[in-house]
């Protein structure tokens, strides 16, 4: 019996217009009063998860920035596992030797140089989850990302990696060029406390190594008492394959990569024909 549903975010949840549908919410609200835990997994920070699901009235607990942080329903901090400044440092060295835009993501939030090539990350992480999509509409919705102050724009991220407040909780990377980005991949792997994935055809994922969904949710299951042969995982990227691994009923998408799909226990409709609420309603 399935006690803890968890599910990803963007491709998963998120239909292609970043939005969760009437069957999705249908689905988690029957789940959660059946008594079931539902927890959203991403890679967005936080205050990006609460205004998608606001919009849709859900109330759960959330594994953010990839698993660096975790909080409570009502957004109270759980566990975090940020990247220790000085490694950050270093990662954001190499990724700029190697001409590589990307962004920090950090407990007070999401930070950018440069805020239209911040849009840009954004609609390669939707595109890439939904390849049908008008690029048009995502970026609409990627630019309104910024103007709620979802992405803050800062003059150096020095800034951040110098001030105690800021916890580094992960670099999301960014380049169309794969020569490039291959480089800045393969540059990354001598700092061995990272862990490095990928959410979007054009993007790096960097966190600390023990910050990864799948750890995460194995800690969170644990301690509500629930076994992990009892947690069903959805998902279908990369950087869902630690949580995709490790549960009793792993979920792939099906706009999922054949990778993420061959590791799945389950194959379930695509994230536009509410596949999260088919994959749930399966269960119950």
């Amino acid at each position: 019996m399935i006690k803890c549903i968890a599910t990803d975010m963007d491709g998963t949840l998120l239909n292609s217009f970043q939005m969760v549908s009437r069957e999705n919410k249908a689905a988690i609200l029957k789940a959660q009063a059946q008594g079931i835990e539902v927890v959203v997994a991403t890679g967005r920070s936080y205050q990006e998860v609460r205004f998608v699901l606001d919009e849709a009235n859900i109330v759960c607990p959330v594994i953010c920035v990839n698993g660096a942080e975790v909080r409570t329903k009502e957004g109270e901090i759980i566990s975090a596992d940020p990247i220790e400044k000085q490694t950050a440092k270093k990662a954001a060295e190499k990724l700029m030797e190697k001409d590589v835009y990307f962004e920090v993501y950090t407990n007070q939030g999401t930070y950018s140089l440069d805020p239209d090539k911040a849009v840009s990350i954004l609609v390669d992480i939707v595109v890439s989850a939904n390849p049908d999509i008008n690029p048009e509409e995502v970026i609409q919705r990627a630019e309104e990302r910024t103007r709620k102050g979802l992405v803050h724009q800062i003059e150096s991220y020095d800034l951040l990696f110098n001030d105690e407040k800021h916890q580094i909780y992960k670099l999301l990377a960014f380049a169309k060029d794969s020569d490039r980005r291959e480089a800045a991949e393969a540059s990354l792997e001598e700092l061995t406390e990272l862990a490095v994935s990928s959410s979007g055809h054009d993007n790096l994922e960097i966190t600390n190594r023990r910050a990864q969904k799948g750890i995460a949710l194995e800690k969170f299951v644990k301690a509500k008492g629930i076994d992990l042969s009892a947690t069903m995982a959805m998902g279908d990227s990369f950087n869902d394959v630690s949580m995709l691994e490790r549960v009793g009923r792993a979920v792939a998408m099906g706009n999922a990569d054949d990778e993420i799909k061959s590791i799945c226990d389950v194959i379930t409709a695509t994230n536009d024909e509410h596949g999260v609420a088919k994959a749930i309603l399966e269960v119950l």
